[in-house]
């Protein structure tokens, strides 16, 4: 049995949203424990983007310079082909930030970094191998969290409660909060592709009557995701593995000869994809952010922009509060508040370009016609302005707003039991 602890903040999830946010409480004197149940973040993530609005966060923390040293790709604008035919959709050279485009880096790397940075701060804890299986409740209100370590179970007690722990979230199920289902008509199958280099440089989207499929640059090799209708997989699997290739191939002819890298059905992962959201983001001692939150589609690859920027409201809003000890339910309400209402832009245009477009195009046996809009994103170069300003920045950037404490500024190794990093 390990030892059980107590601390002002738990975060349940070591993702981008729990990672920064207990980064940010830390920053501010609040002592905060982040609970990952994996030994390491060496997985295979598939949303890798850091927008220029995370960016810009790195450049309000003075973190810029150091943040850009880790091996990264820079995105200026992002381009697809429909039917054969290639366009430009988004130009990010024009965004208010200091970085004008999209760094493509490992979500490990993001990870150890922001890590790295709590650790100046001896209120900051990391747990790693250390799963939330519950919810403790007293009076009414989530007074922490029922945990199992490799020694044994655990409880943590904390003011407040985050759930930081993605789509499937364990926090957001044991919390009996009513989830709104936006629903989702398609699903990605991903696997990895060699890259060469006369292969083009830039993250790609093909788009034929039937098939999109995406392709993202990690430099020695390509991040695939072939979109497909909703449910459709077992089908694919049922017709075999060499007509999923030939499918892939008519896609993008360059990888033809590659399609072969896939070699068995354990080379591929499905994604359900989700649009969902919380009707109420918490209750008593207890709040929701990122996909815990509202579960995104993976369009645009917004979601992680989102979880984010849910992360900074937070900090700035509950990080004084929780450090004067002077933390209200009204206070968890003011950080849904705050962040509802981009959430709900988001996903109504995710949700109206899954319908319109991806659904359409998933549906159709008959060749494509270029949309109008992206006609006019042709003719009219500024207007692709527009979509990157949308992706890379969001409907309502955030910005640093809690200062640094001096009092929580002196590294201390961690005085809680399990594996931290």
């Amino acid at each position: 049995m390990a030892n059980n602890l107590q601390t002002s903040c738990c975060i349940a999830g070591g993702g981008p949203a729990g990672m920064m946010l207990g980064f940010l409480l830390a920053r501010s004197g609040v002592d905060v424990i982040v609970i990952e149940k994996h030994p390491d973040f060496l997985r295979d993530f598939r949303g890798d983007t850091i927008h220029p609005s995370t960016l810009e966060l790195m450049y309000e923390l003075d973190l810029l310079d150091q943040f850009l040293k880790r091996p990264h790709q820079q995105v200026t604008e992002l381009g697809g082909q429909i039917s054969g035919q290639a366009m430009k959709l988004a130009d990010f050279s024009q965004v208010p930030t200091h970085c004008k485009f999209l760094a493509l880096m490992p979500q490990w790397d993001f990870l150890n970094f922001l890590v790295e940075q709590g650790k100046r701060y001896s209120s900051f804890h990391v747990l790693m191998q250390t799963e939330a299986v519950g919810l403790i409740e007293e009076n009414g209100r989530v007074a922490g969290v029922n945990t199992k370590t490799a020694d044994g179970e655990m409880e943590i007690r904390a003011a407040l409660t985050v759930g930081a722990d993605g789509r499937r979230s364990l926090v957001r199920d044991r919390s009996g909060l009513e989830v709104i289902d936006l629903g989702a008509p398609m699903d990605i199958v991903w696997f990895r592709l060699s890259r060469r280099a006369t292969d083009p440089p830039q993250t790609l989207g093909y788009v034929q009557s039937g098939r999109i499929l995406v392709m993202i640059n990690r430099d020695d090799y390509w991040q695939c995701g072939y979109v497909i209708a909703k449910g459709a997989f077992e089908g694919i699997r049922e017709k075999g593995l060499d007509n999923f290739r030939r499918d892939v191939a008519r896609l993008a002819l360059f990888l033809s000869a590659r399609t072969g890298e896939v070699r068995d059905w354990n080379d591929v992962s499905l994604l359900t994809v989700k649009v969902d959201r919380l009707r109420h983001w918490s209750r008593p001692g207890l709040l929701c952010i990122g996909d815990a939150a509202h579960a995104m589609s993976p369009i645009g690859g917004v979601g992680i922009n989102l979880a984010i920027q849910d992360a900074v409201a937070a900090a700035n809003i509950l990080g004084p509060k929780l450090a004067a000890n002077k933390l209200g339910d009204h206070d968890l309400e003011a950080v849904q508040k705050r962040r509802e209402l981009p959430t709900r832009i988001t996903q109504k245009a995710q949700v109206l370009i899954q319908n319109n477009v991806i659904g359409k195009v998933l549906a159709s046996d008959h060749p494509l016609s270029v949309p109008w809009p992206f006609k006019l994103l042709q003719a009219w170069p500024f207007l692709r302005r527009i979509p990157a300003r949308m992706i890379g920045m969001g409907f309502r950037p955030e910005h640093i707003h809690t200062p640094e404490s001096p009092l929580a500024s002196v590294p201390n190794p961690s005085s809680h039991p399990g594996k931290a990093v």
